[in-house]
C-alpha cells in the first residue's frame, strides 16, 4: 500500500529548528558574497568576466569532490558533529575573508576553500537531521530544511543590496560573517540534541558507492541522475527572460524584471518544500519526486515555447520553482529512507556529487546548444532529460521510504 494510516506530527523539535536556521543563515551569508562577487572581481580588482566563470567552475568542482569525501567521513557518527560544525565555521570565515583579497587568484583560492567546506558539511548535516526525526517524518524535516535554505537564497541578495549602499562592496562581504557564524551557532545547538555515540573504534574511511546503489535507492538514483543532468543553473532562466523582455523594455528594465521573476522562482520553491514533505510522508516519496520532475518538464517546455512578456514567463518560473522544491525535498527524503543508516552519509554524499556534476554538465550542454542552435534547443534538451527521469522514477515501486 502507498498510503499510511497515520502520519505522526511530533517531528519539529529544537534540533530540526536548529538545522533549518543554520541553512537559512548560512545561505543568506554566502549569497551576499555571491551577489557581490562579480562587482568585486571586475570593478574592484579589474579581472575579466572569464575569470569569474573560471573561479565559479573551480569552486563548484571543489564542492562536488568534498561532498563525496564528506559523506565517507560522516558515515562514522563520532565524526559528524565536528564535520558539520567545522564546515559551517570554515565557510563563514573564508567567505568573509574574500573581502580583503587584492588579486583575483586570492578570491579563487578563498572561494574554492569555502565551497569545499560547504560541500563537506552537507552529508553530515543531512545525516544528523535523519537522526533527529522518525522515518515517518523525513519528508517534512527535509522539506523544512530546504524551505529555510531557499528563504536564505532570497534574503542574501536583498541584504547585499542593502549593505552595499550603506558600507560598500568589500565591507558588505566582510559582514557576511555575521549570518555565517549565526549558522554555526545553530548547527551546534542542533548537534547537541543528537545522542552521542558509544565510544569505540572509529570506522575506516571508505567511499561506499556500490552498497549505496544496491536495492531500491539505486533504482531511484537512476531517475535522480537523469533529472540532475537536465537541471540547469537558474542563471540561464534569468538570461532567457532577459532576452525575451529586452525588445519591449530595454536592457536595464528587462534585467530587473528577470531578477524579479527569479525571486518568484525562489519563493515558489520555498513555499512548496514543506507541503511536498508532508505529502511525501503521507503518500510516498517517489510520488512527490515524480510530480516535481513533471512540473520541471512542463516549465522547461514552456521556456522553449513561450512568447515575450512578464505574464507569459511568470507561470514557467512558478512551475520550475514548485518542481525544484518538490524534487530537492523528495531526493533527500528518499536517501534518508532508503539508505541503510550505517552508510546514510555516503548516500547523501553521492546524491550531492550527482547534483553538482549533473548541474555542471546540464548548464554546459544547454549553453552550447543555446549558442550553436537556439535557446529553444537547449530547453527542449532539458525537457527530454525530464521525460527520461520521470520514466525511470515511475518504473520503481511507489511508496513511502521503509526500512
Amino acid at each position: 500500500m502507498d498510503t499510511q494510516a497515520e502520519v505522526p506530527e511530533a517531528w519539529m523539535g529544537p534540533g530540526v529548528a536548529g538545522i533549518g536556521l543554520a541553512s537559512f543563515f548560512s545561505d543568506a551569508g554566502h549569497e551576499i558574497s555571491t551577489a557581490l562577487l562579480p562587482d568585486l572581481l571586475t570593478a574592484t580588482l579589474g579581472a575579466p568576466a572569464s575569470v569569474l566563470g573560471l573561479i565559479e567552475g573551480i569552486s563548484d568542482g571543489a564542492a562536488g569532490a568534498a561532498k563525496l569525501a564528506g559523506g565517507a567521513l560522516a558515515d562514522d557518527p563520532s565524526r559528524r558533529r565536528s564535520i558539520a560544525i567545522g564546515g559551517y565555521t570554515t565557510t563563514a570565515v573564508l567567505v568573509s575573508i574574500t573581502s580583503a583579497a587584492t588579486a583575483a587568484w586570492q578570491v579563487g583560492v578563498l572561494r574554492a576553500g569555502a565551497w569545499a567546506a560547504r560541500g563537506a558539511r552537507g552529508p553530515a548535516r543531512n545525516a544528523i537531521l535523519a537522526d533527529l526525526v522518525p522515518p515517518t517524518a523525513y519528508g517534512r524535516a527535509y522539506g523544512f530544511e530546504r524551505a529555510m535554505d531557499n528563504l536564505g537564497a532570497i534574503a542574501g541578495p536583498l541584504l547585499a543590496i542593502l549593505l552595499v549602499g550603506l558600507v560598500g562592496v568589500r565591507n558588505a562581504i566582510a559582514l557576511s560573517i555575521v549570518p555565517g557564524l549565526l549558522a554555526t551557532a545553530c548547527i551546534y545547538h542542533a548537534v547537541r540534541r543528537v545522542p552521542r555515540p558509544a565510544r569505540g573504534e572509529r570506522q575506516p574511511i571508505r567511499l561506499k558507492i556500490r552498497p549505496v546503489l544496491r536495492g531500491r535507492l539505486g533504482r531511484v538514483m537512476i531517475g535522480i541522475t537523469a533529472f540532475e543532468f537536465g537541471n540547469v543553473a537558474a542563471t540561464l532562466l534569468i538570461l532567457r527572460a532577459t532576452e525575451l523582455l529586452l525588445p519591449a523594455y530595454g536592457r536595464q528594465v528587462s534585467t530587473q524584471l528577470a531578477i524579479g521573476l527569479y525571486a518568484v522562482y525562489n519563493a515558489a520553491a520555498t513555499l512548496s518544500s514543506v507541503p511536498a514533505g508532508r505529502v511525501s510522508d503521507a503518500r510516498g516519496t517517489t510520488r512527490v519526486l515524480a510530480f516535481g520532475v513533471a512540473m520541471f518538464a512542463v516549465a522547461n517546455l514552456g521556456f522553449a515555447m513561450t512568447g515575450d512578456g512578464v505574464a507569459a514567463l511568470a507561470p514557467w518560473f512558478i512551475a520550475a520553482g514548485i518542481g525544484i522544491g518538490c524534487v530537492e525535498t523528495s531526493e533527500h527524503a528518499a536517501v534518508a529512507g532508503f539508505a541503510p543508516p550505517a552508510i546514510r552519509s555516503s548516500a547523501f554524499g553521492l546524491l550531492a556529487t550527482v547534483q553538482s556534476l549533473g548541474n555542471f554538465i546540464a548548464s554546459a550542454l544547454v549553453g552550447l546548444l543555446w549558442t550553436a542552435f537556439s535557446p529553444e534547443a537547449g530547453f527542449l534538451f532539458v525537457t527530454a532529460c525530464m521525460v527520461v527521469s520521470l520514466g525511470a522514477i515511475l518504473a520503481t515501486r511507489s511508496g513511502r521510504p521503509t526500512r
